[in-house]
Formats: C-alpha cells, sequence, structure tokens
C-alpha cells in the first residue's frame, strides 16, 4: 500500500487480539476523536472491527484509504464525522468533505447542474452504486458531536418496551404536479402504505389538504408536526416539497398559508421516548454541503431531536423517492437489516434495478411511464437518487426489532356478535387486542368539505377520528406462551379488518396480527 494512504490508517486497539480486518472504517478530525470516543468504545464492545483515518483534508487520499481497507472484504460500514468544511478550511472548524458530481436529470427540473454525495465514500468499484453503508455525523464542534454520540448511545442501549417500537408517523404534502400525477402519488403512497407496513403495526397520517379527513387544523399543523416527531415512534416519514430550512405549507382558501416546519421549530423537538428515524422525500431537505445548515444537521444535533435522518441534497423527484422508499420499507419489513446503514445500501442498490421485482414496484413502473416528462429517463432517475440521499446519522445505528406474536381468528364474521381469538404471545405482559379497519379505510363516512371557513371547527375531531382505525379493543394480562380470549365486534363494524395484537413485556415488546371480514349486523348496511 502507497505510503501515503498508509499514514492515513491508524487502526485502534478497542478489541480483543488478535485483531480481525477491518469492518468498519471511521473518518474524523483528530480534534473530534475525544468527543467521538464513547462512540468507539461501544461499537468495539460490540465486535465492531474499527480502522480510523484522521487526516481528512483530501477526498481522493479518504477514498483511495477506504478502498484498500476494502480489499480484505471484511469492510461494511463508513462513518464520516464532520461537516464538510468551508472553501478555508482551519483548524477551529475541522470537517471532511464530501463530493460534487454533475447532474443528470433533476437539471430538467430545475436543479443546479451538480449534486453532492457521499456515495463517492461507498462506492469501491467505480459503477456508481454503493457497496458499503455509509453516514455522515454532522457536527461543527466537538459539543454538537457530544449530543450525537449520546443520543446514538441512549437509542440501541433503551431496551423498555413503549408503543413508539410499532409506530410510523408520516407527514404528507400536496404534491402540485398536476391533477393526474397528485392523484396517482396519493393513491400509491396509501397502497403502500397497506401493503407493505404490516397490519400489526400502526401508523398516524397528517395531510396537508384541508379537503382531506386526514388533515388537522391547518392553522396548527405546525404544531402537529412537531408532537408526531416528539411523541416518538419508529420511523418519521415527510413526503412532499422541502427547501433547505423548511418544509411545504398548506394552502387555504383566500390565498392564507400555514407552514408545516421550518428550522425554528428544530428547538421545539423533545423527545424523550423513541427518538424516531426521520426520511425526508423531498428537494433540498439534506444539502449538509451548503454554508447554512440544512434541516437534517440541524435535527440531527438537537438532543431532542430524531436519532437519524435520511435525506435529499438537491431537488428530488418523487418517482424516484416512491420506489426508494418501497424498497426501504421492504427491506426493513421483509429483509430484517441490522442497521441502518445496511437497510439503506441495499434499498439503493435494489432501486437501480427492476428486472426481479414485481407487485407495486410494477405497478410505480408503469404509472411513472405515464405521467413522468421524461419517461425515457426512469432508470437514470433512479441511479441519480441513489446520489442525492444521504444519511445524516450512524449507518451502525442498531434498528430495533420487535417479537413476533402469532394471532388467529375465523377468516369472516358478523358484527354485534364476538369474535374468538388464538395465539401465541413469545413474552409475557401487557397486552392489548385490538380490531381495527384495513389501513386504506376509515371506520367513519367524513362528510366532504366545500367550505373551509364552516368546517373549521370539525377539523380536530375529525382528523382524530380518521387516524383511529379501531373498532374495538381490550385489554389482557397474558403469559408466555399460548391464549385464547374473544373480543366484542361493535355492530356497526364492518368490512376488511385486521385482529392486532400488542405485547409490552419486561424489556421487550411482541405484535402480531391476522385478517377478517367482518360482515354487517343483521339488518344494518354495509359501511363505504
Amino acid at each position: 500500500m502507497h505510503a501515503a494512504i498508509a499514514a492515513l490508517l491508524a487502526t485502534l486497539t478497542l478489541g480483543a487480539t488478535p485483531q480481525l480486518p477491518t469492518d468498519t472504517l471511521v473518518v474524523c478530525p483528530e480534534s473530534f476523536v475525544p468527543a467521538l470516543r464513547p462512540w468507539l468504545d461501544y461499537r468495539s464492545a460490540q465486535g465492531r472491527q474499527i480502522g480510523l483515518i484522521t487526516e481528512t483534508e483530501s477526498k481522493e487520499r479518504i477514498r483511495a484509504a477506504i478502498r484498500e481497507t476494502a480489499k480484505t472484504g471484511a469492510l461494511r460500514w463508513v462513518v464520516l464525522v464532520g461537516d464538510v468544511p468551508g472553501e478555508q478550511p482551519t483548524p477551529e472548524s475541522p470537517g471532511v468533505p464530501t463530493h460534487l458530481m454533475d447532474a443528470v436529470v433533476n437539471v430538467h427540473f430545475g436543479s443546479e447542474p451538480t449534486l453532492v454525495t457521499d456515495n463517492y465514500y461507498a462506492d469501491i468499484d467505480d459503477d456508481l452504486i454503493p457497496d458499503v453503508a455509509v453516514g455522515r455525523l454532522s457536527v461543527r464542534t466537538p459539543e454538537q458531536l457530544e449530543t450525537v454520540v449520546a443520543k446514538i448511545l441512549a437509542y440501541e442501549q433503551d431496551v423498555s418496551p413503549g408503543a413508539w417500537r410499532r409506530q410510523l408517523n408520516v407527514v404528507a404534502g400536496v404534491g402540485g404536479f398536476g391533477i393526474l400525477a397528485d392523484t396517482l402519488m396519493e393513491s400509491i403512497t396509501k397502497k403502500f402504505l397497506t401493503d407493505e407496513v404490516p397490519s400489526s403495526f400502526e401508523t398516524k397520517v397528517a395531510y396537508a389538504s384541508w379537503h382531506s379527513p386526514y388533515c388537522p387544523d391547518p392553522r396548527e399543523f405546525q404544531d402537529e408536526t412537531v408532537n408526531q416527531l416528539n411523541d416518538g415512534c419508529l420511523f418519521w416519514i415527510y413526503i412532499g416539497h422541502g427547501q433547505r430550512r423548511y418544509l411545504d405549507y398548506i394552502s387555504v382558501p383566500k390565498q392564507r398559508y400555514y407552514p408545516i416546519f421550518q428550522a425554528s421549530d428544530v428547538g421545539r423537538l423533545q423527545c424523550k421516548n423513541g427518538s424516531p428515524i426521520a426520511i425526508f422525500l423531498a428537494c433540498y431537505t439534506g444539502a449538509f454541503d451548503e454554508p447554512n445548515d440544512c434541516l437534517a444537521e440541524e435535527m440531527l444535533r438537537r438532543e431532542g431531536g430524531p436519532v437519524a435522518v435520511y435525506a435529499g441534497s438537491r431537488v428530488t423527484m418523487p418517482y424516484a423517492m416512491s420506489v426508494m422508499g418501497s424498497e426501504m420499507l421492504e427491506e426493513y419489513f421483509q429483509n430484517n437489516r441490522e442497521t441502518l446503514g445496511e437497510l439503506i445500501l441495499y434499498a439503493k442498490r435494489d432501486m437501480v434495478e427492476a428486472s426481479s421485482k414485481g407487485g407495486n414496484r410494477k405497478l410505480l413502473d408503469s404509472l411513472a411511464r405515464l405521467v413522468s416528462p421524461k419517461p425515457e429517463l426512469l432508470k437514470d432517475e433512479r441511479r441519480e437518487h441513489v446520489q442525492l440521499f444521504n444519511l445524516i446519522g450512524d449507518p451502525l445505528l442498531r434498528l430495533p426489532r420487535a417479537e413476533s406474536a402469532q394471532v388467529a381468528s375465523a377468516t369472516e364474521a358478523r358484527a354485534g356478535e364476538s369474535l374468538v381469538v388464538s395465539g401465541i404471545s413469545p413474552v409475557a405482559g401487557k397486552g392489548r387486542l385490538e380490531v381495527v379497519c384495513r389501513r386504506d379505510l376509515l371506520t367513519f363516512k367524513p362528510e366532504t368539505r366545500t367550505d373551509y371557513e364552516a368546517s373549521l371547527p370539525e377539523f380536530p375531531n375529525v382528523y382524530r377520528q380518521a387516524n383511529d382505525r379501531c373498532w374495538e379493543s381490550v385489554e389482557l394480562d397474558l403469559p408466555a406462551g399460548p391464549f385464547e380470549t374473544t373480543i366484542p365486534l361493535p355492530a356497526h363494524c364492518s368490512g376488511e379488518c385486521h385482529v392486532r395484537l400488542f405485547v409490552e413485556g419486561a424489556d421487550v415488546c411482541a405484535l402480531g396480527s391476522c385478517d377478517v371480514k367482518v360482515a354487517p349486523a343483521e339488518g344494518n348496511v354495509q359501511a363505504p
């Protein structure tokens, strides 16, 4: 190995000897190493074999060292520590450079001619597809790094059960790409949330269209976004337009606009239980190379903010983001990736190729060909989004998992009667058994909104009802092992439903579900 490259690598003696090949390479300015020490010790205790690069001025030499390390075949994660340094980096403001590359597709949609990407360090063989997981702890000072490290360690070391472990919160803006495109994207989003998020998980949706039952009081939309983050959840997902320091606005009649979320709201983030992983399927929210910090950076550095943020660095496009979101759901729920970095790595790799994909992915590709202004560039669009999206967080972050409970019932039932439910809980604890409507349905028929002012008093209650899909629930004290019980089906319950169980044990949660179709009670009309 060339001496200049060898000088970059200083392998830390953190684990037992003899030392195994490096699986984790950390690129960190020397002045940040003391603040990173608790993270280094913690990851080493987990068995990670860590190499450290402290000379961070040249991206070319950093990349060469990464590629040299990767020759052993053991390298899995690259962690970049520090913000992107300015044009004149100083010892007082160290950082790790990123990479600018020419844009191909998003320039047709108003973006800058170049995009910023850390995929430069993850691509070992020059095919523009990542080979290892990469993430950036984007901090400017050792104090900020101490805050970020403390959040990461607290997140992984917290084994207390909680409903946040089955919760996904979604905030969606209005696309504004035209009626046909917006309607299709809204339908696809609902379908993905229904098909690709298991029914045993809970979702909450806030949609920035005052016509929708999923819209809170528009005047309080900003507060609802903050509440979604502070309540804690597994993933918090924003879908819509974004800028470097603010998200879109909700528009209501008489040319009034209310913000969805702004940089000034970051100071209000105080998540105490279940710090979320934030995913921005939006433009610019991850523009971490610019002098003014972007939303992703500020949220990561906030003590009460998300534990990690995944976001786009320039203009992003709905089709490729939809594909990426779908692949990420598959990597978490079906492929059970261990770490956040690996989830993103494999989602990016899978989104490039479509040949082996079926189901919703084929549907999405077909619809995109109909509505995209550049249908001949769809594959290029997917490849470009591999570069556009970056993890502002720790790629080794371990993803929480609940145990699987078995739940069974009759596949058909009638409202007004009791349903026998049996199953096996892997843990003893407090259980909540529910009958809920399918995620793309409602338990009530909302009134069509034609008059905004007249509808305002009803917004909070309708929004609460829209996000409460529960027909009936019972509390149970469950032992570990088999169980059998009954749950009443209300007379007004009907349609495609799920029987869902959530158990909070002493130090682990369990969840499971099964499907049941509920026929209307005798004499009742089928609910819409």
